[in-house]
């Protein structure tokens, strides 16, 4: 991993114009900005990018109507509610 650090008060108006556009606001003369540099490694389903999958168990609602997901949305809060102990009982 390499990192870059640069002082925004060293950097000329086109680069510090660009990196402005990159990080989305103004920078001010005070601030630094530190990047990394990383390689990746390992096959490319590995790695989260545009074209990554959620896995299978991310689509447990898939085929259900609204109305379904809604029941189990009213046991599943029903459930958190008895396995929390009431601050106001003491």
């Amino acid at each position: 991993m390499e990192t870059i650090v640069r002082h925004v008060r060293d950097m000329n108006t086109t680069q510090r114009s660009a990196l402005e556009q990159l990080v989305g606001h103004n920078l001010r003369e005070n601030q630094q900005l530190v990047i990394q540099v990383m390689t990746l490694s390992g096959p490319a389903e590995q790695r989260a990018g545009p074209d990554a999958t959620l896995p299978d168990w991310c689509n447990v609602y898939e085929g259900l109507t609204d109305e379904q997901i809604a029941g189990v949305e009213r046991v599943a809060l029903q459930r958190a509610d008895l396995a929390r102990t009431s601050s106001s009982a003491a």
